[in-house]
C-alpha cells in the first residue's frame, strides 16, 4: 500500500464522508486507522459491479437497464450537488444489486468542483472513460463526469465502446476523429431516438456542447425513458 495509494484512499474516505446520504451512493459509516492500517467502514451491499454483470450478460441488466441508466445519473448528480466531481466514473465503480438497485463507489480520485474549469496537477483516471480535455491535460470541470457517464451508457446500450483503443493516445485519437462515434441506434436500433440523443450529447468532444449539469441530463433521461 504505497504512499500515493494511501493518500488517495484517505481522500476517498473524506469525500464519501462529506456526501449527503443518497440511495444511489454507498452508505458511509466511518473511517480511520486500526493498528496503523487505514480502514473504511461502509454499508454492506450485496451486489456485483456493472462491469462484471456486463461481462456475463446478466439478465439483471436487460431487465433494469432504464432504471440503471437513470439511477447512475441521479447518483452522479448527487455527487455534484455535494460539491465534488467523481473523475473516475466507470462501470467498475457502479454496484448493482439483484433487484437492480444502483450504488456509486470509489471516490479516491474525486475533487471539489472548481469555480471555473481548472487544470489538475495530476491526471489519474481510466483512459477509456476520460473526456478529451482530461486526456489532453486541459482544464476540467464536472462536464468530464458527464462524458464518462455517456461512455458507460453507450457501452450498456450497445455492447461496444464509443472510442475504442488500447492506450490513452489511441482513445484520444478516436475521440478527435471526424464524425464522432457511431450513433447508438447503429448498434441497437431498438433504442428510443430520444435516448440516443441524450447519450450522444454526453459524448460531445467540446464540453460546451455537453449537458451543463447532471440535473438537466437526468430530466432528459427521464423524459426519454418515460419514467
Amino acid at each position: 500500500f504505497n504512499f500515493l495509494a494511501r493518500r488517495r484512499f484517505a481522500r476517498g474516505c473524506e469525500v464519501l464522508s462529506q456526501l449527503n446520504h443518497s440511495d444511489f451512493i454507498v452508505g458511509y459509516v466511518e473511517h480511520g486507522k486500526a493498528e496503523g492500517t487505514p480502514y473504511l467502514l461502509m454499508d454492506y451491499v450485496e451486489a456485483a459491479n456493472l462491469k462484471e454483470l456486463f461481462a456475463r450478460q446478466d439478465p439483471v441488466l436487460t431487465e433494469n437497464v432504464a432504471q440503471i441508466l437513470i439511477d447512475m445519473a441521479v447518483g452522479l448528480e448527487h455527487v455534484h450537488e455535494s460539491g465534488f466531481m467523481h473523475l473516475d466514473f466507470k462501470p467498475e465503480n457502479v454496484l448493482v444489486t439483484r433487484n437492480g438497485n444502483v450504488r456509486l463507489v470509489d471516490f479516491d480520485l474525486a475533487q471539489p468542483i472548481p469555480e471555473k474549469p481548472t487544470k489538475l496537477s495530476k491526471n489519474p483516471g481510466t483512459p477509456g472513460y476520460m473526456a478529451p480535455e482530461q486526456l489532453q491535460r486541459e482544464a476540467i470541470d464536472p462536464r468530464a463526469d458527464v462524458f464518462a457517464y455517456g461512455v458507460a451508457a453507450y457501452e450498456l446500450l450497445t455492447n461496444q465502446k464509443p472510442f475504442p483503443g488500447e492506450t490513452p493516445g489511441e482513445i484520444l485519437a478516436a475521440q478527435m476523429a471526424d464524425g464522432g462515434p457511431a450513433p447508438v441506434r447503429a448498434h441497437n436500433p431498438g433504442i428510443p431516438d430520444n435516448l440516443e440523443k441524450v447519450v450522444m450529447k454526453c459524448l460531445e468532444r467540446e464540453p460546451d456542447r455537453r449537458y451543463p449539469f447532471m440535473s438537466v441530463l437526468v430530466r432528459d433521461l427521464q423524459n426519454a425513458l418515460y419514467v
